[in-house]
Parts: C-alpha cells; structure tokens; sequence
C-alpha cells in the first residue's frame, strides 16, 4: 500500500490541477501518470450544469466511440424467432427469451449489455428488480430496445457506450485504455464530449458543460478544456 501511494504521489506531481489542458496534452499525460502495473481503463468525468431531480434536465444517451473501449463486451439479448437467429450471426453470447429470463431470475448474470426486442419486453419486465439495480435493463433511450438487433449488438460490441447523469449532475464513463495510442484516445474523447453536448436538455440554464477531467485507472485527474476537444470533434 505504502508503494503505490507513493507512486500515486510521484504521478500527482506532474499534473498542474490548475491548468486546463489540450486534448492531446491530457491523453499524454493520462499515460505518464498510470500508477498500475496492467492496462488501465482511462474515464471521462463530466460534470454538467443541471439539476437531475427535475425530468426535463435528464442527460442520457449513447455513442459509437470511433475506437471502441478495448473491453471485451459481453452481450445478452432477449428476442425469439428470426430475430434470435440475428442476434446470434450479429455475435451476441447469449440470446433467449422466456427460458434467458429464467435462467437470470435463477441467478444467472454474466453479461455486461442486455438488448431486448419491443416484443419481448413483456417478459423481460419481470427481470426488473434484478436488472434495474445493476443498470442492466433494456432501455429504448438507451438504443437497448429495438427490432433492429443486427446493428444494437454489433454497435455494443464495437464500442457503443451509454451515458447517464448521475445525482450529483456528473457523467462518468470509461473511453478506452492507457495503451491506446494517443489519437485513439483523443478521437474517443471528442466523441464522447460531442455526444453529451448534442444531448443537452431543454431545460438546461446557463453554462451546460462545466468541467471535464480524465484520469486512468487509480491515477490522477487531468483536467481538460472543453472547447478544445468540441472544436476536435
């Protein structure tokens, strides 16, 4: 423990929590002061200017990241019929409808997305205490409900990611890995941001997009000037 303190303490050192860095600067950055010895996760931290509680400043949405996240995906879906067929040639891992949703009330959850068609969801609502509580139901807004299995799952598997505004009105979301290279990271970042930004809600006041730190995996944030990366985007 003493060790990686003082690694975390060395890789403090060289962020200025002043400055407002360049996408690019950051990225570099992000990898110098990676204080784990696998490959780090690297996320967004965006700190948004509504308040959630009220329904009409609500920020979710999805985005393809030009990169994808470098995490093996693993993806269920519920559908019967041609649509299960789908799923399965689109590279789904698992794919059933009433027996998927009892083998998951049995316990079963080794999945990271679930993707549903409109017609199974009838069934799928059962699963809602046991899915909703770890952020894994179906979800139109989420792009997770749809008869257009093909694309959801190859989406999903390729790098779609799907944010969300927390209570504290912050959206946290993992954009790659420490060994992406550095325009890999940048271009996943822009994405992202230009995401979020397109999501605004109308019942948003003032300055929308307050803050934006990256850090890796236990490292250190680095923060990022907002205009920079939406003018990269």
């Amino acid at each position: 423990m003493a060790d990686r303190g003082k690694r975390y303490q060395d890789a403090v050192k060289l962020v200025d929590h002043m400055k407002l860095y360049e996408p690019g600067e950051a990225v570099l950055l992000i990898k110098q002061t990676s204080t784990v010895k696998f490959d780090a996760s690297v996320e967004a931290h965006l700190r948004l200017g509504v308040d959630p509680r009220h329904a009409d400043q609500m920020v979710r949405g999805t985005v393809v990241l030009p990169h994808g996240t470098g995490k093996v995906v693993r993806v269920a879906v519920f559908a019967q019929g041609e649509k299960a067929q789908e799923a399965l040639r689109a590279g789904a891992d698992e794919v059933g409808a009433e027996d998927l949703v009892k083998k998951i009330e049995a316990g079963w959850l080794e999945f990271d997305v679930a993707i549903a068609t409109p017609d199974t969801m009838g069934q799928v609502g059962r699963l809602g205490r046991i899915l909703g509580r770890r952020g894994l139901m179906p979800n139109p807004k989420a792009g997770t409900v749809t008869f257009d299995i093909e694309r959801a799952v190859k989406e999903v598997k390729g790098g779609r990611v799907e944010f969300k505004v927390d209570k504290g009105a912050i959206i946290h979301v993992p954009f790659g890995k420490v060994s992406f290279d550095d325009t890999q990271l940048a271009e996943n970042l822009a994405a992202l941001v230009d995401a979020v930004n397109r999501a605004k809600p109308s019942g948003a006041k003032g300055q929308y997009l307050r803050t934006l730190s990256i850090a890796s995996t236990m490292g250190p944030g680095v923060r990022v000037d907002i205009p920079a990366v939406l003018a990269s985007a």
